[in-house]
């Protein structure tokens, strides 16, 4: 292989697949190459033989589960926001001709013992069994003040700035109580743990807004969007993409070694004795092992059910977020439930996982507040898997490492990954100014 690549990508996750389909966009080089002969890496979906062959080696299925081949099971589930910065990256890329989407019918949170919806608007709020009668006014006046706020705009800053005063500082002023905060924090503004209470409150307000507008997008029950057929659909759809700019897809390269030169910079990949030169690599940890070191585990269950999880209103698609305190644990639980609605599981049959931040080695047991919430269940699946972060400086090495996929059940934290990413390989800011219209089309069936 003489010529020499901008770019060679190795492993076909979901976020080295949006990487390379950005790159392409951008007229760069690309050679993307995997050691597996399928598409997704950490995040591929399984059909029901894979998955045995995955967590129960020899055994084969129970024939009542049904055919093997409309199982689509996302080993990394997770739903995106239909405002949300994937779906404008999927836009700004075009890779939505590709996928059809579908909206999530429900998204729900655990509040002592109990599963609710999630107001968003003041509306919502005032409807919500959530909080009690005064409660329900304060937080509306709070909803209001987010759905008003304009940062461009001062007289909708209540002389706040919101740069300045943190999150905390904002809810006092608006009195509510733990109970709301906790849900308002965790459910709408997405954020893992309760840190954000002590940052300015400029990014919670943002979340709060994008919450709001991607429920408003469609007129479901969520803000959330998923792909028929399941997340292994992404990689597949940028592939396309990668490939109608020029780029090259190799599977199936066993080593994929990086070569470097005396400077320790990357130069090149060899894999079957052959080595492809480039000046930049882009892979997920499992690659440059060392160079990353391991911050924690993500614990997950996978449930075939045949039933919706009960208390969310039937819905056959759903997102619950279990907050920590709830749980007196240090970091959410989430339950992700999906079914042949989005094509992902025979009829009447749905695929739910529950996942959080592993804090003993123990899934089954840690696990249990939320599997307790899903009814009967048919088979169980424990998974449990390391989460790594690059420690290597890209400017000395060339070399761009993701990091691996957290425990939530939403996007928003992956695809961040990935546009810092792609400023640090290119310099220059990703522009994801869209029509966001142009995705929704697919959205409704």
């Amino acid at each position: 292989m003489d010529e020499e690549y901008d770019v060679i990508v190795l492993g076909t996750g979901l976020k080295e697949c949006i990487l390379s389909g950005l790159l392409s966009v951008d007229g760069l080089k690309v050679l993307h190459m995997d050691r597996n002969d399928y598409y997704g890496g950490e995040s591929t979906s399984l059909n029901l033989i894979q998955l045995w062959k995955r967590f129960r080696g020899n055994d084969k299925p129970p024939e009542h589960l049904g055919s093997s081949k409309e199982y689509n099971v996302d080993m990394i589930p997770k739903f995106m926001m239909a405002n949300g910065t994937l779906v404008r990256v999927l836009i700004h890329t075009n890779v939505t001709k590709y996928l059809n989407f579908k909206a999530v019918d429900g998204s729900f949170v655990y509040n002592k013992g109990k599963i609710y919806k999630v107001p968003a608007t003041d509306v919502e709020a005032l409807k919500s069994p959530l909080m009690g009668i005064l409660e329900k006014r304060r937080a509306r006046k709070f909803f209001i003040y987010v759905q008003d706020y304009e940062e461009s705009n001062p007289k909708t800053h209540e002389g706040l700035d919101l740069n300045k005063v943190t999150a905390r500082e904002l809810i006092s002023k608006f009195s509510l109580d733990d109970n709301t905060i906790d849900f308002i924090g965790h459910a709408l503004a997405l954020h893992r743990d309760d840190q954000y209470l002590d940052e300015p409150a400029m990014d919670f307000v943002i979340r709060m807004k994008l919450y709001a507008e991607s429920l408003a997008r469609f007129q479901s029950g969520s803000p959330y969007i998923y792909p028929l057929y399941g997340l292994g659909e992404l990689p597949q759809g940028f592939a396309r993409l990668s490939a109608v700019y020029g780029g090259t897809y190799m599977l199936n390269k066993p080593e994929c070694k990086v070569e470097f030169d005396e400077n320790g910079k990357a130069i090149g990949v060899t894999s079957e004795g052959e080595t492809a030169k480039c000046k930049k690599v882009v892979c997920d940890p499992s690659y440059l092992p060392n160079k990353v070191r391991k911050v924690g585990r993500v614990a997950r269950a996978i449930c075939i059910m045949s039933h919706p999880i009960p208390h969310t209103s039937d819905s056959h698609s759903v997102q619950v977020i279990l907050p920590q305190k709830q749980l007196e644990r240090k970091s959410d639980m989430y339950l992700f439930c999906c079914s042949y609605s989005h094509n992902v599981a025979p009829k009447e049959k749905y695929i739910a996982f529950v996942s959080t931040v592993a804090e003993t080695d123990h899934p089954e047991i840690e696990l249990k507040p939320g599997i307790k919430l899903l009814g009967p269940v048919e088979e169980t699946f424990f998974d449990i898997y390391d989460v790594y972060e690059p420690i290597n400086k890209h400017d000395e090495d060339n070399c761009y490492i993701s990091t691996s996929y957290d425990a939530s059940t939403h996007f928003e934290s992956t695809v961040q990954d990935v546009i810092s990413m792609y400023t640090r390989i290119t310099g220059k800011v990703l522009d994801l100014s869209v029509d966001l219209s142009a995705a929704s089309a697919a959205a409704e069936e």
